[in-house]
């Protein structure tokens, strides 16, 4: 048996049953350029209910000269602090009637290279853009014109706009407050050393130890990936080198998740026998046991900023910096607090 293909209903359809031209059809879906009496509104409006039309949204677009949607390109999806600023920023696009199409690298250059030219053949009105490890494809997107909004530290010579936290600072406030507590062997998982994040992260973490007077220590400097096994391999490789430090530093709040799994695994309790703090936490940070003591970053705020650099007339380009905040847990050693 042959199965009949269903056949596209187009705006002669629908002009048809509501006895109206084209071009009218079009006034009432477009919402102009020419005025349409009530009556006649409704007859299409109707007819459309009828007959299930749906606009053909390219169409649309050239006619209107948008087409409603933004891009977004990020490193990894299930980084559970991308998730968090990805939903934020959709919910931003949305509240702007707006779709927002997501764009996962999955930690891969080609892969993101891919992606930017499909999202720009697609005309997408603006581009939210995370790159891979900070080498982002500036001459793609210059070549297509399309409003642009990098979410990372680049370089500001790159002539684009920029919208970020300063990694740098943010390590060196976590390790510091981590270091309050008078731990003197402190060490870092971090992320892989070719990331310029983890250069900045490691500089933070330097900083604070040099201002305590504490000796940097190689071997406890384990790079791993931004992952729960990231983490969890790294505490491994720590054990089994023998001496732990005391206290650690962990650039990544799903490290840190990954790590306590392998320390409970070895019965060392966080924070009695080994205190840490990390990177980048969200909001399941205070659910932990322990609560993990983080640097987050105001990702709501930070959504409504990108969106507004996104739409911001004119040829100038933007740099916008937002500070994190300290969250105290009880990984640190912090006393712990109930939970509201």
């Amino acid at each position: 048996m042959v199965k009949q293909t269903q056949q596209r209903i187009t705006r002669a359809d629908v002009a048809r049953i509501a006895g109206t031209s084209v071009a009218v059809v079009s006034y009432v879906v477009n919402n102009g350029p020419r005025p349409v009496a009530e009556a006649t509104r409704r007859r299409v409006l109707d007819a459309i209910n009828i007959t299930g039309y749906r606009p053909n949204s390219l169409a649309r677009a050239l006619a209107s000269g948008t087409t409603k949607t933004y891009g977004l390109v990020v490193p990894n999806i299930s980084n559970a602090f991308i998730a968090s600023f990805a939903h934020a920023l959709q919910q931003e696009a949305l509240d702007h009637g707006m779709v927002m199409l997501l764009g996962d690298a999955g930690d891969c250059r080609r892969r993101e290279r891919e992606l930017l030219n499909n999202l720009l053949s697609q005309q997408i009105d603006g581009l939210l853009y995370n790159s891979v490890d900070r080498h982002p494809y500036i001459d793609l997107i210059q070549a297509s014109g399309t409003p642009c909004v990098m979410l990372d530290r680049v370089d500001p010579g790159l002539n684009i706009n920029i919208l970020r936290v300063d990694e740098r600072a943010a390590a060196y406030q976590v390790t510091s407050h981590l270091l309050s507590h008078g731990y003197q062997e402190a060490g870092i998982i971090c992320g892989p050393l070719e990331r310029l994040n983890t250069q900045d992260r490691l500089a933070g973490w330097r900083q604070a130890l040099r201002e305590y007077g504490l000796t940097e220590r190689p071997q406890w400097i384990f790079p791993a990936t931004y992952t729960l096994e990231g983490g969890y391999q790294a505490a491994k490789h720590m054990l089994l080198a023998g001496q732990l430090p005391r206290a650690l530093f962990i650039s990544n709040e799903a490290q840190a998740i990954g790590c306590i799994r392998a320390l409970n695994e070895n019965s060392i309790k966080v924070p009695e026998q080994l205190a840490l703090v990390c990177f980048n936490g969200t909001d399941r940070a205070a659910y932990h046991v322990p609560s993990l003591t983080t640097v987050r970053q105001p990702v709501t705020e930070m959504a409504k900023k990108a969106l507004e650099m996104l739409n911001a007339p004119g040829e100038s380009v933007q740099l916008s910096e937002f500070s994190h905040r300290l969250e105290i847990g009880e990984s640190c050693g912090c006393q712990p607090s109930s939970h509201r």
